[in-house]
């Protein structure tokens, strides 16, 4: 309890007053409802549920709208909330192999097999392309019996043996370690650190992706594939033996190619980074993916030399929940702390002046003239 300042609870009390009414605006113009910021913000309410860990878009709106647009106070709400609900056990592996795209584009190939689908995006924007892919098939036309096929990139070039190969987990593996429940151990499973990733602050990837971009870390890769789209969530109840569909979320998912030239005992081939995001987060998929390369240089025998690819370093510095809360604890009252350094900056200070007090003057036949220096 920050009980320091003047005036205790009742201050605090009073500070929380002002806030909500600083934060409500003016009075005389219409509430921003739950409802339009879930509408109109999804970009934003897809990056507080993604690194919120917690799929819900009125709850993610809700805690905007709390946080006044704060997104990193956002997510310290809805993480907060979600360590008060239950957990019944983990859904299966989502399927994206099929995910029917709203939009799917890649850097890779102009002619891709399905085409492109641009869909709603700000790319085009602020940028003029000589030639711009071309719209693929509108998928809402399509039922499911003939909808147009969209394999993978990343199964494209896997025919010709150009790619490594993609792992899936045994599912009937033991299971998978949650960060949100057992503490950190290094190093980490990719799965774990995906999971990390994936909670991680969009800023604080952007900048590590974009420095391995430049040069440090060794990558600097092709989007092979970025999709948006829904995927059904199933979940493997126990008394029935079989998985049972909980819903469909919309989600990003990212596949960066990556050049390999090959090693003693590998061929030359490319390589892949992976992200998946919740809600349309592609900055924060393509992000993830090229971090989660960079940080596969062990995999490769490739020399870790740069921040992006140390685990520790990423991973450890990645929450902003955890960078928020020591960062911002500076706030709070630090008294104690800071009258002892204060005591010992001035008793350094004063024994420096005592020093110089008590220092033999230098001879003036030992003092170097100007035209001694310049000489």
């Amino acid at each position: 309890m920050y009980v320091a300042v003047k005036g205790g609870e009742r201050a605090i009390a009073n500070a929380h007053a002002l806030l909500a009414k600083e934060g409500r605006g003016d009075a005389e113009l219409p509430e921003l409802s739950t409802e339009q910021v879930a509408g109109q913000f999804g970009v934003l309410v897809s990056r507080v549920m993604t690194e919120g860990s917690l799929y819900d878009p009125e709850l993610a709106a809700r805690a905007l709208s709390q946080a006044q647009g704060d997104a990193l106070e956002a997510v310290t709400l809805l993480r907060s909330y979600r360590t008060t609900l239950p957990r019944f056990g983990y859904s299966e592996a989502l399927d994206t192999t099929g995910l029917p795209p709203q939009r799917r584009i890649s850097a890779t190939f102009k002619d891709l097999p399905g085409g492109q689908q641009l869909g709603a995006t700000f790319d085009y924007t602020h940028r003029l392309f000589a030639e711009a892919p071309t719209e693929g098939p509108e998928l809402a036309d399509h039922t499911d019996g003939d909808r147009v096929s969209m394999p993978r990139v990343s199964d494209l070039l896997g025919a010709n043996a150009l790619i490594e190969p993609d792992a899936h987990p045994d599912q009937d593996a033991t299971e998978p370690g949650d960060l949100t429940r057992e503490p950190t151990v290094f190093p980490m499973t990719r799965a774990e650190r995906l999971q990390a990733l994936a909670r991680g602050d969009e800023g604080f990837l952007l900048g590590l992706a974009y420095s391995s971009q430049r040069g440090f870390g060794s990558t600097h890769p092709f989007a092979g594939e970025i999709r948006v789209g829904e995927v059904e969530v199933e979940f493997d109840a126990p008394e029935l033996g079989f998985p049972v569909p909980l819903g469909r979320i919309e989600i990003t998912e990212c596949q960066m190619v990556n050049q390999f030239t090959g090693s003693a005992d590998s061929p030359a081939m490319f390589t892949r980074g992976y992200g998946l995001a919740f809600g349309r987060s592609e900055r924060k998929a393509m992000s993830m993916s090229i971090v989660d390369r960079a940080l596969r240089a062990d995999e490769f025998d490739e020399r870790i030399e740069s921040p992006v690819q140390d685990e520790e370093f990423v991973i450890s510095h990645s929450d902003n929940v955890q960078a928020t809360g020591f960062v911002e604890h500076l706030k709070l009252p630090h008294y104690v702390d800071f009258q002892a350094e204060l005591v010992l900056v001035r008793r350094l200070n004063r024994e420096f002046h005592e020093r110089q007090d008590h220092a033999e003057p230098v001879p003036s036949d030992l003092v170097p003239t100007v035209e001694e220096v310049l000489a």
